[in-house]
């Protein structure tokens, strides 16, 4: 029998594409990337992310290709903090180097064979000195030469050619006001790049499937907070500390989402940014702002946020008692120490299904995406207690769900002690969603 698995996926994918249409990613591309025999894979799916509308920036490294150029030179490699020593004499093998990268890159984002993924894509790449850089200068008396960081970057020159349907090609390299060219860690442009243009997300590519822990487990999701901490501790080291600190930077500097994935899998990218679950680590934006399970010192916040809403008729009154005994059931998005956003869930094991109740958003906080988070995690912890089926009792909120892929259902359909409880006079109409 034929497979559609590939239909059901597709199909699933459409909001997934939606949401990215027109919207900035970046991609860290570090040079061992470049080498790696699934490069060509992530060129075609860069091809195809082009072509659903997003606007792409590829920041690059060349680690190992200046290495080698050095070596054939000759020349002894000197690091410090993590970063390449570039005395003046090696400047001309590292700026050969990137150029010879830079060429093979917009060369690979050029082909249109017809039997390959990128027949007609057409796609047009720009690069420029849209980095400015400055010296890292003499740190622990030692001189780093031309090695440098980011100082400022030409975020309108950018935008204006992702605007033209460009992908905007980034090499490791800056340049000054005085005329010199600075080499720079490609982790370092594609973070402070990714916060200048305020991009939806960073993508950071990595040898494994993501960041792991100490067991070989991976790691899917930290938010800023988080990913600070284990820095802090030592608990992530090497080259992976650089790359979840420059994917910390960015977001807490406004990026919504840092992605760290392998360039050694296939379709890696492709599964992170269409899937459910995705394919390895996420960091999560605001280390100020966090949605997590409730606590017994929440039920103020939980109070004054339902309040009004209770009052209103659109929830079910709820005493403090209430939710004092009912708190371990709840969530609730945090902002800077006020509770902004809630929701709860009650299991029906026997039935395999869930309710959602008691969900709520500050009004100041309704159109940035705060009841979408919130039922995300209401989702994701429904379907850890096996529920199969999440479904919401509601008055005056109908359409919210119903875009939502909830669907309306008989009051009859509810499970047996939600039914026997179920109040006539308000007369709430009934939705689901399968998960």
């Amino acid at each position: 029998m034929k497979s559609n698995d590939w239909l059901h996926g597709f199909r699933h994918s459409s909001p997934y594409i939606n949401a990215h249409r027109g919207r900035t990613v970046v991609l860290t591309m570090p040079g061992d990337a470049i080498e790696h025999r699934n490069f060509i894979n992530i060129i075609h799916d860069i091809a195809l992310l082009s072509s659903l509308g997003v606007k792409l920036v590829v920041a690059f490294g060349g680690r190992p290709q200046i290495q080698s150029r050095l070596d054939d030179a000759g020349l002894e490699s000197s690091f410090a903090r993590g970063l390449r020593i570039t005395p003046d004499n090696h400047l001309p093998m590292v700026m050969e180097a990137i150029g010879g990268l830079r060429a093979y890159l917009e060369s690979q984002l050029s082909m249109g064979l017809v039997n390959s993924p990128m027949h007609n894509a057409r796609i047009r790449v720009s690069s420029g000195n849209y980095v400015t850089a400055k010296p890292v200068g003499v740190l622990d008396g030692i001189d780093f030469g031309y090695t440098g960081r980011v100082r400022r970057v030409d975020t309108r020159g950018i935008e204006q050619l992702l605007e033209l349907g460009h992908i905007v090609l980034l090499p490791p390299m800056g340049y000054s006001p005085t005329g010199d060219a600075f080499n720079l860690s490609y982790e370092d442009v594609g973070s402070q790049v990714a916060a200048a243009l305020q991009a939806e997300k960073l993508i950071v590519f990595i040898d494994d499937e993501g960041l792991l822990e100490e067991d070989g487990s991976l790691i899917r999701e930290l938010s800023a907070r988080q990913a600070s901490e284990r820095l802090n501790d030592n608990a992530v080291t090497g080259h992976d500390a650089a790359l979840l600190k420059a994917a910390c930077d960015a977001c807490v500097k406004g990026v919504r989402r840092a992605h760290i994935i392998s360039y050694v899998e296939d379709g890696a990218l492709l599964e992170e940014l269409f899937t459910r679950d995705g394919s390895g680590t996420l960091v999560s934006g605001d280390n100020y702002e966090q949605i997590r399970q409730a606590r017994v010192e929440d039920i103020g916040g939980i109070l004054e946020l339902i309040q009004p809403l209770e009052e209103q008729g659109v929830l079910v009154r709820r005493s403090r008692e209430m939710l004092e005994t009912e708190i371990d059931r709840f969530v609730v998005a945090e902002r800077d120490g006020t509770i902004v956003g809630c929701a709860a869930l009650y299991h029906y094991p026997e039935e395999g299904s869930g309710e959602l109740s008691c969900f709520a958003v500050d009004p100041s906080y309704r159109r940035a995406g705060r009841g979408d988070e919130i039922l995300a995690m209401v989702e994701k912890l429904a379907r850890g207690q096996g529920v199969h089926k999440l479904f919401v009792l509601t008055t005056q909120t109908e359409h919210w769900f119903r875009e939502r892929g909830f669907v309306p259902t008989a009051v009859q359909d509810l499970p047996g002690p939600k039914l026997a409880s179920y109040n006539t006079q308000r007369n709430s109409k009934v939705f689901y969603k399968p998960l």
